[in-house]
């Protein structure tokens, strides 16, 4: 008997939250929401943020404030997400390096990448392009590969960091091919541009934006892109999978989420508004002119991509021999 009265009175409780949850639902939104961007204002991702928040505040008829809380490569921002309300007036914007990545880069990590949080949507993801020095004799990816065997660690990519994404890009690609790369480091995209320019170093994975000018005017080489599509700003370069590594991607995706416990309904609400916001004609060219390619998802599809990625990413950075800090 007493065990069946508490189990009522758990399923009574259950019945009440669910309740309440749904009611809290019917009202919402009714102030202003918080979009949390772990970077700071001006950076790529906190443009593509207030893109978004712009066209989701329209359709949802509410006020999306884009909260900058830079630090800690992401982190600090991302770990406030974590902490919040589970409301639905706290969101957050996602990408591979904090979610991805983070879990295999800190000795203490400060949050749960699938724990802790709710998934909404995909915004879309920016891949990298593989851009080399002119007078380099390797044209396509296969001929890249047969001069780095035949000359293990002769050739060289910059990178901006041993953790950063654009690196890791360089190192999938080398374990992918089975060659040996030799890394090179900078503190900003600037001199290394102009490095590969002037031949100091063969190569980098770089953002398109920055890079598509120099490419136009023949500068740099594009190679390859990163993506497992062919990138609608350089349509004519082939991806890195179709270049002889099938299934290679690095890409840099956006997402929005939320902290766990946010009521199911509101989570339907805000994926069902970030998918149509993302299908407007708009967006989706302005999204492509920050190298971004719009791909929104249902909240599973972004669940399964930041479980792949983590474990994809975790499977790089220790070959690789990256110590977490």
């Amino acid at each position: 008997m007493r065990y069946t009265t508490r189990a009522l009175l758990v399923a009574a409780i259950a019945t009440t939250v669910n309740a309440l949850n749904t009611a809290r639902a019917a009202d919402w939104p009714d102030r202003p929401i918080h979009l949390i961007v772990p970077f700071p204002a001006g950076s790529s991702s906190d443009i593509v943020a207030r893109l978004v928040a712009q066209r989701l505040g329209d359709r949802l008829h509410q006020a999306l404030v884009v909260d900058n809380r830079p630090g800690a490569s992401g982190n600090l921002g991302t770990e406030a997400v974590a902490h919040a309300a589970p409301d639905g007036y706290t969101l957050g914007l996602a990408n591979t390096s904090t979610l991805a990545l983070s879990p295999s880069l800190m000795v203490k990590p400060t949050y749960d990448p699938v724990k802790d949080f709710a998934p909404i949507s995909m915004i879309g993801a920016s891949p990298f392009v593989l851009a080399a020095y002119p007078g380099l004799s390797a044209h396509t990816v296969q001929e890249l590969i047969t001069v780095a065997k035949a000359k293990p660690g002769a050739l060289s990519f910059a990178e901006a960091g041993p953790a950063t994404l654009a690196n890791l890009a360089g190192v999938l690609f080398a374990k992918m091919a089975n060659i040996q790369l030799t890394p090179v480091a900078y503190h900003g995209s600037e001199q290394e541009v102009l490095d590969i320019i002037e031949g100091r170093v063969d190569m980098q994975f770089g953002t398109i934006p920055p890079t598509l000018q120099l490419i136009r005017q023949g500068k740099l080489c594009a190679i390859a892109v990163t993506g497992l599509r062919r990138s609608p700003t350089l349509p004519e370069v082939p991806t890195v999978a179709e270049s002889g590594l099938p299934s290679y991607e690095s890409v840099l995706w956006q997402a929005i989420y939320g902290p766990t416990g946010t009521p199911a309904p509101i989570l339907a609400r805000l994926n069902t508004e970030v998918n149509a916001a993302l299908h407007e004609g708009e967006a989706v060219e302005a999204l492509a002119k920050l190298g971004v390619e719009a791909d929104p998802s249902t909240p599973q599809q972004l669940a399964d991509r930041i479980a792949a990625d983590i474990k994809k990413w975790h499977d790089v950075i220790v070959s690789a021999g990256i110590q977490p800090q």
